[in-house]
């Protein structure tokens, strides 16, 4: 097959969070996935719908099939809470899976493919993981999963998130952990779908990461990440000096920043792989 893949990107956030973003200069997740999946994959075609809206219309069946794959973000929403917002995109979940279009996503994707296929998530007990996900480590299936070639056996990741995965369902899993969140990768096979899916972000570069902190900071300074809002803007800026002078070792060295962030072949691998191992193979059939 010669055309290129065709992909529908599920923005997870709501309206209101997504003008948040807007309004503190980060780009919408929609945006950076359909950036993303345009670098990794050239001339893909890029559809984003926004299902969280309250005019949002999901596609069902045939609609669902006319997709190569389904990528899914980020969100500001709760997997847990039984709001009409999240049960949708349960729902289109399980479509999905039933409709066997590979499925691939960050951080609310990992939870909403644990839950619709009978997993259970829940608020982080020990609060949120912010800013990095430090030394993610495979597990032996996580190394041996086609998800992670060319990819490290420990790494650092970009991370933002308040819950995490506690069951794994049937068909699920585990590729990869780290010393705070237990599932920071799962792969789950349910009805006939597969869904590849990491606790973390690698959609986000150094201005995006900035942005979103700056987004958050108040929250964050609550929370103890910074002493106050004049720490947390010191720590957007040298983020942004980094972004904008790579080679500014001493901004890297102090900010714990390596090629794992920073090279965009790295940190975007396990899209590579979830696009070249299972979304075109699944088109040539």
């Amino acid at each position: 097959m010669t055309d290129a893949p065709r992909f529908l990107v599920l923005d997870g956030y709501a309206r209101a969070g997504r003008e948040d973003l807007e309004a503190g200069g980060a780009t919408t997740a929609g945006r950076l996935y359909e950036r993303m999946l345009q670098r990794c994959c050239p001339g893909a075609r890029v559809d984003i719908l926004y299902p969280a809206d309250p005019d949002a219309t999901l596609p069902t069946g045939a609609s669902i099939s006319q997709y190569d794959g389904i990528a899914w973000t980020g969100s500001s929403l709760t997997v847990y809470k039984a709001d009409k917002d999240v049960l949708n995109q349960i729902e289109f979940a399980r479509a999905v899976f039933e409709a066997g279009v590979p499925s691939f996503g960050s951080c609310w994707a990992a939870q909403i493919a644990v839950v619709a296929a009978g997993g259970t998530c829940a608020a982080h007990p020990r609060g949120r993981e912010m800013f990095m996900a430090r030394k993610i480590a495979l597990t032996p299936e996580g190394r041996a999963h086609p998800l992670y070639v060319d990819k490290k056996s420990v790494f650092d990741a970009w991370i933002s998130h308040d819950d995490e995965i506690t069951h794994l369902p049937h068909g699920a899993v585990l590729l990869a952990s780290n010393d705070y969140t237990h599932v920071q990768a799962v792969s789950v096979t349910w009805k006939g779908g597969v869904f590849w899916s990491v606790q973390y972000h690698p959609e986000y570069d150094i201005h995006e990461m900035a942005r979103l902190i700056y987004c958050r900071k108040e929250k964050l300074t609550r929370l103890g990440f910074f002493a106050d809002m004049d720490a947390a803007q010191v720590f957007v800026d040298r983020l942004e000096a980094l972004h904008q002078d790579p080679a500014r070792k001493d901004l890297a060295w102090a900010l714990g920043i390596d090629d794992d962030i920073m090279n965009d072949g790295i940190r975007t691998a396990e899209v590579r792989n979830w696009i070249e191992r299972l979304v075109l193979p699944n088109m040539r059939r």
